[in-house]
């Protein structure tokens, strides 16, 4: 089977599981619809059935169907992320999470959101509603540049400095967001608590759409990437030698993964792990031909994450469990097992 052709029959897989996750996640949950499956509650809805009750359309619709899509999203893009940042390191242990860039974004989301009251009205109008995410987003950018100018050194990255700066942007972030909680008042609280576990629970279809065009500009200029980056695996002078512009390259990642992480972030909280699972297990079968990894991540970190949260809202019913803790469960063992393979490399 051709290259082409073999990318199409995987993503077409892929697509038709996630649909079927979908409508498995659709119809799992506590509230009950008299009988009747949400799958065909929600075909009343598109028919605009006049018999079908407030409470009925506002479960399926704004509650579940928002929130599978929303885990659709962020799971998509946190798998791309973390791919772009692996091919440009040349290491599969770069990750957002792992190198601190959601770290970086949750602390500055963490100040807005305790002290963004105080200087909030000084700001413009449009800047005061969106302050939580834009601060996310600055914090995962700054995160990035302190990791790459303190890390990389005439073209190479140190990868034993990078992920010792991320473990240094952590730490002062679970310091300084531990100050903010311990002066923060009880609603205040509240929001910190669903940041540092992470959760689909406030979904609303005003943030998909914002997730939606994050993720549209975002993969315009990363998913055409794939051959650029099978190019820097050889090196940036030879990357340069085959056509490739190796610095808009590194530019075009690092502000995208950095506008994909803050974003999800604002909106999901910490979730960890995602941009490491998808690409390991991608890498397993189709080694690191990122031409291939690349798109399939993200429909394949769609798959993980809809099936993490589908499981976290059903398994201690009537409760949820935090979803982070479900893909740390997953990703601790993997990221064990890639510091075992590559322990001679690190060394």
């Amino acid at each position: 089977m051709k290259t082409p052709s073999k990318l199409y029959f995987y993503m077409i897989i892929s697509v038709l599981l996630l649909i079927s996750l979908a409508v498995w996640s659709l119809n799992t949950g506590v509230y009950d619809f008299g009988g009747k499956s949400a799958f065909e509650v929600l075909g009343k809805l598109i028919q605009q059935d006049p018999d079908l009750s407030l409470s009925d359309k506002y479960v399926v619709w704004d509650v579940r169907t928002a929130r599978i899509i929303m885990a659709i999203l962020i799971g998509s893009m946190l798998a791309v992320s973390g791919t772009s940042l692996q091919g440009l390191f040349k290491n599969p242990l770069a990750t957002g999470d792992l190198i601190g860039l959601t770290s970086g974004a949750t602390l500055l989301a963490a100040v807005a959101i305790v002290l963004g009251g105080h200087f909030q009205q000084y700001l413009p109008e449009a800047v005061q509603f969106s302050l939580v995410g834009i601060s996310a987003f600055i914090g995962s950018f700054l995160s990035m540049l302190l990791v790459y100018r303190i890390s990389t050194s005439s073209g190479k990255t140190n990868v034993v400095m990078m992920l010792l700066t991320g473990v240094a942007i952590t730490a002062i972030g679970f310091s300084v967001t531990g100050f903010l909680i311990y002066i923060s008042k009880d609603e205040q609280l509240r929001d910190l608590t669903f940041w540092n576990l992470g959760s689909l629970a406030a979904a609303t279809w005003t943030k998909n759409i914002i997730l939606a065009i994050v993720l549209v500009i975002s993969y315009s200029m990363l998913l055409p990437k794939g051959k650029a980056l099978n190019a820097m695996m050889l090196g940036e002078k030879d990357a340069q030698h085959l056509g490739i512009n190796v610095e808009k390259l590194k530019k075009q990642i690092i502000i995208m993964t950095a506008l994909m992480i803050g974003t999800c972030v604002a909106f999901s909280g910490t979730i960890g792990f995602v941009g490491l699972i998808v690409p390991y297990i991608l890498r397993l079968l189709f080694k690191s031909n990122y031409a291939f990894i690349l798109p399939l991540s993200a429909v394949c970190g769609s798959i993980l994450l809809l099936t993490a949260d589908t499981f976290s809202r059903s398994i201690v019913q009537p409760s949820e469990l935090p979803i982070g803790i479900l893909t740390a469960l997953m990703g601790g063992p993997i990221f064990i097992a890639i510091l075992v393979k590559s322990k001679k490399s690190l060394a």
